[in-house]
């Protein structure tokens, strides 16, 4: 049963956490700096999916944790990008040797598939466009994972940008969803073989990738090579719908935004919403890795977890399209 329709969750609730106000329609990525500011990647839009907001553009939101009181603020972004097709996806963030942050977002205008480059400028809240990149290996981006200025790994979570086609390859079952890597000389497919390629991450020594299949409810360790190539070396088996992946940079530990019912997700009904779940995967490398449910939501305060960050303490966890959550562990 990939989707777990009929999947329930038992709650598990967090002292100190309230919602973020100014996020209604969705945060499904977020990425945080070690500085602790916060990006959230807002309002996306996808064919099928549930939207609170569907006239309005997504954007980017930034949040200084080491604030007092963090508010979600929303970065200005450089004349001539197309604002009003903006429906960004899975973000990810690279700084250079010289400081320079730059932010890579998964875009999808029109429903089509381009990854943007930013270049973050703090002192004005805004981000500098640098560049779209389109390729015929990116047919169906999901998430990314920055690993140079130019430089990226990402999920294609279909083989097909077709919708029509896409239905009937998850509906076959193919499992010819793949990670990419992309950089300004080579583009090559990686890793293969996914049901649905969602989350991508790396450990904090950058020896290991981190992916998440969601259909088929597992996150896939893979190691890295010299020639940016993959090799699969473990598979933790988990018993839910897992959609963003988020390293503890202090601890490497693994966080990840889940779904317990994939049904609820897709079809949307305000009576019976989707639920929340957030797992914290230990010592994945080990025999025996330690998974433990740090939150989770029938859907009462928060629907369609899609992913857990955590830095210095403060957990922020984002939705697919509903509210996101900031909490003091």
């Amino acid at each position: 049963n990939r989707l777990k329709a009929t999947g329930e969750v038992e709650s598990v609730d967090l002292p100190n956490c309230h919602l973020i106000k100014g996020i209604e329609a969705g945060a499904e990525d977020i990425d945080i700096l070690p500085n602790g500011l916060a990006f959230f990647s807002v309002g996306l839009k996808y064919p099928g999916l549930h939207s609170f907001a569907p006239d309005k553009p997504g954007g980017i939101l930034m949040m200084d944790l080491k604030e007092e009181k963090p508010r979600a603020l929303e970065l200005r972004i450089s004349r001539g990008f197309d604002l009003a097709s903006f429906n960004p996806h899975g973000i990810s963030t690279f700084i250079d040797d010289d400081d320079t942050v730059y932010l890579f977002v998964v875009n999808h205008p029109e429903f089509k598939n381009t990854v943007e480059i930013f270049k973050f400028q703090e002192e004005e809240n805004s981000l500098l466009h640098l560049k779209t990149i389109k390729h015929e290996l990116l047919p169906s981006v999901n998430n990314i994972i920055a690993i140079g200025p130019r430089h990226f790994y990402a999920t294609n979570d279909h083989y097909f940008s077709d919708p029509f086609l896409k239905y009937l390859e998850t509906y076959v079952n193919l499992h010819w969803a793949n990670v990419v890597y992309y950089s300004p000389n080579e583009v090559k497919v990686v890793a293969d073989g996914f049901d649905s390629a969602n989350g991508i991450s790396i450990s904090p020594d950058k020896k290991y990738l981190y992916v998440a299949d969601m259909l088929a409810h597992e996150i896939h360790v893979l190691e890295k090579h010299p020639n940016m190539n993959l090799t699969q070396i473990k598979v933790l088996q988990l018993d839910t719908l897992v959609d963003n992946v988020s390293i503890d940079p202090s601890s490497g530990d693994i966080w990840i935004g889940c779904h317990p019912n994939g049904q609820k997700l897709f079809v949307y009904d305000p009576n019976n919403p989707p639920s929340s779940e957030v797992l914290r995967v230990q010592n994945i490398l080990s025999e025996k890795p330690l998974v433990t449910t740090v939150y989770a939501n029938n859907g009462s305060v928060l629907q369609g977890s899609s992913v857990a960050a955590i830095h210095d303490g403060k957990l922020l966890i984002g939705t697919l399209y509903h509210r996101a959550l900031y909490c003091e562990l």
